[in-house]
C-alpha cells in the first residue's frame, strides 16, 4: 500500500478494560495523515483512554493501535513517533524556557550535538512566537506563554503525531480563543497530525477538520464539524453538540427520510429523519436555536410567551414558554429582533427554517 494512503493512526477492534470496567468498547478508527481530529465527549466516554493508547501510556486489552502502519503493541511512549501536551503543561519549574524545550533532545540516543540542540530550540521558540524567551523562568510567563512552551517542547522532537489532552482548559475564555487560532495555524503550517481530546463542543467544532464524538466507550459519529452539527447521527449527538431544542411528539406520517410529527400541544411539523420511523412512534424533534425565527406567521409556527431575554453581544437568546412543549430557546441578531420584543411576558410567534427540524426515536 502507498504510504500516503495509510492512515497516520488506526484503531482496529480496540477494547480497553480496567478490571470489570470497560472504558473503550471494540472501536475502529482511522485518522488520516495531516488531519486535525478532535475526540469529543462527556467525562468517562473513553476519549482520554484512546489518547493514552496512542501515546503508549496504556495498552489495549484487545485489538491493535497502529501508527503509520506499524502496530504499537509493546512499544513504550519514548519510542513512538508522537508527543503529548498535557492539560497542566507539566513544565519543569526549576528549568528555564530553553532547558524545558531542550529536555527531550538531551535524552535522545545517539546524542545530539549541543549546537544542534540550541538551533532546534531557537527554531521551536520562533515557531510558537516566543523568540528570545529561552532564558526566562517558567514563573515569569503568562498562562498562554506557558502553553506555548509546552507546545514547543512537544514539537521540537519533530513528532509524526501531536497529542493534545485538553491543553486549553486552564486558560480564560479570551486567551483560549486566541490559542485555538494559534493551534489551527500551527497545525496548518507544520502539516502533522493533531489529535485533540476535549469535552468543549465549541473548541472541537472550531479547531478540527474531523470530530469523533464518543459516548460510553463507543464512537457515535465521525465527520466534519458541519456534518456533526447539522446532521447529528442520533439524539445523543444532537443534544450534546451545541445547543438545541428537543420537543416530544408522535409520528403522524412516515417516509424514507422525512416524517410529519404531531407535537404534544397538537402543532404539526415536517422533520428530517436519519432512518424511517413508524406511524405512532414517539420521537424527539431537534431544532437549533439559530434556525428558529421570531414573529414568523407564515408556515408552521408555535405560539409562546417570552420568559427571559439574554443579551450576548452579537446575538440575543430568548427563552420562550410554549404551552404543551416547554421552554424553547431562540437565538437572534439582537439588533434586528430587539424592537420586536418588549420583554418578558410578551406573546410571540416562532417559525423555523425549512429542513431545520430533525426527528429521532425517543430513548
Amino acid at each position: 500500500m502507498n504510504d500516503k494512503a495509510l492512515p497516520d493512526i488506526a484503531f482496529r477492534a480496540v477494547t480497553k478494560s480496567y478490571g470489570e470496567v470497560t472504558a473503550v468498547h471494540g472501536i475502529d478508527l482511522a485518522i488520516p495523515k495531516g488531519a486535525f481530529v478532535a475526540l469529543l465527549g462527556p467525562s468517562g466516554c473513553g476519549k482520554t483512554t484512546c489518547l493514552r493508547m496512542i501515546g503508549g501510556f496504556e495498552e489495549p486489552s484487545s485489538g491493535t493501535v497502529s501508527i503509520r502502519g506499524r502496530d504499537m503493541a509493546g512499544i513504550p511512549p519514548f519510542r513512538r513517533p508522537v508527543n503529548m501536551v498535557f492539560q497542566q503543561y507539566a513544565l519543569f519549574p526549576h528549568f528555564n524556557v530553553g532547558d524545558n524545550i531542550a529536555y527531550g533532545l538531551r535524552q535522545a540516543r545517539p546524542r545530539i550535538a549541543a549546537a544542534e540542540i540550541r538551533q532546534r530550540v531557537d527554531e521551536a521558540l520562533a515557531m510558537v512566537r516566543l523568540g528570545g524567551y529561552g532564558k526566562r523562568r517558567i514563573h515569569e510567563l503568562s498562562g498562554g506563554q506557558q502553553q506555548r512552551v509546552a507546545l514547543a517542547r512537544a514539537l521540537v522532537n519533530k513528532p509524526a503525531v501531536l497529542l493534545l489532552d485538553e491543553p486549553l482548559a486552564a486558560l480564560d475564555k479570551k486567551l483560549r480563543t486566541e490559542m485555538q487560532l494559534e493551534l489551527q495555524n500551527l497545525q496548518r503550517d507544520l502539516g502533522i497530525t493533531f489529535v485533540l481530546v476535549t469535552h468543549d463542543q465549541e473548541e472541537a467544532l472550531s479547531m478540527s477538520d474531523l470530530v469523533c464524538v464518543m459516548n460510553k466507550g463507543r464512537i457515535v459519529q465521525l465527520g466534519q464539524p458541519s456534518e456533526i452539527y447539522d446532521d447529528p447521527a442520533d439524539l445523543f449527538v444532537a443534544d450534546f453538540v451545541g445547543k438545541t431544542n428537543l420537543m416530544k411528539g408522535i409520528v403522524a406520517q412516515a417516509g424514507e427520510t422525512q416524517a410529519q410529527i404531531t407535537l404534544a400541544n397538537g402543532a404539526s411539523l415536517a422533520a428530517r429523519t436519519r432512518s424511517r420511523l413508524r406511524i405512532g412512534q414517539q420521537v424527539s424533534v431537534s431544532i437549533r436555536p439559530e434556525a428558529m425565527r421570531l414573529g414568523v406567521t407564515d408556515g408552521p409556527s408555535l405560539q409562546g410567551t417570552v420568559h427571559n431575554r439574554i443579551f450576548l453581544g452579537s446575538t440575543a437568546e430568548y427563552a420562550i414558554e410554549v404551552s404543551g412543549v416547554g421552554m424553547v430557546l431562540v437565538a437572534a441578531d439582537h439588533l434586528t429582533h430587539e424592537p420586536a420584543l418588549k420583554g418578558p411576558g410578551d406573546t410571540v410567534s416562532i417559525g423555523f427554517a425549512q429542513g431545520a427540524p430533525l426527528a429521532f426515536a425517543s430513548n
